[in-house]
């Protein structure tokens, strides 16, 4: 998959409903503001609950959470797609109910399940989808797009003989055809396989720095912890946290010392009961946890008091967080 050659717009607004580029993509400025979102449906089920959410310009946003946890509804509101019950969407400057034809020009939408016309062709459906949006037709865009998706040799092939990688690739032809400055792909790579998921987060890094902001929803933990720029956890239709990536894991990972012994114990001793070790392995190894971004971990502590103890061992590593133990963590605290 080619991403060098990726033309994307680098979009502020324009008149009433046409996106065109901007100046500083990378800035902190937001280009997606939802405030006090909430949406009750007619069965009672409060889908999400006064969300507050920016998201900047130029940003890969992964959204984070369980089944259920509102995030499909969310990305449905600020698209247009789902009624707002309570609150305010507003895209590049445009607000969502008011502006709704000008809003919507600037959002491509990935959705989670595949919905095509099995009998069109890939050119035919792709072409189609930007001609939606009022766009003139533009051929070397579309070929740019399909040659980008690696899409550009099944352009005449219809949509019912293509396999389900590829036809997650057309949604995407199909969001991008109207050339959108934001981008919302709803678990984009479930279902495929590994090749073609990194093949996509190639391609998703090539929009990125062309200009295009990136707001996708996954299960996939490591998806959200290879791209993102920030991250959002969602939990009953509640926004818990969002913070830097990088932030995120310094202020809430933690690491873990774990100490191979020599002899195998079959209690922590009570001289070390104020290191909360956990044994492991047995009894043959002794796990401290701690948080790495303190001034002082306890470690040197806890090896001169292991010492006085008659504790000895072979070994030691360390491991820290990941990005999926913080979010079980975060989604276990809310509930």
């Amino acid at each position: 998959m080619s991403s060098s050659s990726l033309a994307a717009p680098r979009a502020t607004r324009r008149g009433d409903d046409t996106c065109v580029p901007a100046t500083d993509t990378r800035s902190a400025q937001a280009v997606v503001r939802v405030t006090g979102l909430s949406k009750r449906y007619d069965d009672g089920f409060q889908a999400l609950k006064d969300v507050d959410l920016e998201i900047r310009r130029g940003e890969i946003f992964a959204l984070l959470g369980p089944n259920g946890a509102g995030k499909t509804t969310l990305i449905s509101m600020i698209c247009g797609l789902v009624n707002l019950g309570a609150g305010q969407v507003t895209v590049d400057g445009h607000d969502v109910v008011r502006d709704f034809r000008a809003a919507r020009a600037c959002i491509g939408l990935v959705p989670q399940e595949l919905h095509t016309d099995a009998f069109e062709t890939v050119w035919s459906t792709v072409s189609f989808s930007r001609g939606l949006f009022g766009k003139p037709p533009n051929p070397a865009h579309i070929e740019r797009v399909l040659r980008d998706l690696t899409l550009w040799g099944k352009r005449n092939n219809r949509l019912l003989s293509l396999s389900g990688g590829m036809k997650r690739r057309v949604m995407i032809a199909k969001a991008l055809a109207h050339e959108p400055s934001i981008l919302f792909l709803d678990e984009p790579t479930a279902g495929v396989d590994v090749e073609l998921r990194r093949e996509m987060w190639e391609l998703v890094r090539a929009l990125r720095d062309n200009g295009v902001t990136i707001i996708l929803t996954t299960h996939y933990i490591e998806e959200a912890e290879e791209m993102a720029d920030r991250v959002g956890v969602i939990n009953g239709g509640e926004i818990i946290l969002v913070d830097e990536k990088t932030e995120l894991m310094r202020k809430l990972g933690r690491k873990q010392l774990t100490l191979h012994l020599q002899e195998p114990l079959d209690t922590v001793p009570a001289s070390l009961s104020a290191y909360s070790l956990e044994l492991a392995g047995d009894g043959h190894e002794l796990v401290y946890s701690y948080d790495a971004a303190t001034d002082s971990t306890g470690i040197a502590e806890l090896l001169t008091d292991l010492k006085a103890a008659d504790i000895r061992f072979r070994d030691l590593h360390t491991e820290q967080s990941s990005l999926e133990d913080i979010f079980v963590s975060l989604v276990r605290e809310s509930r």
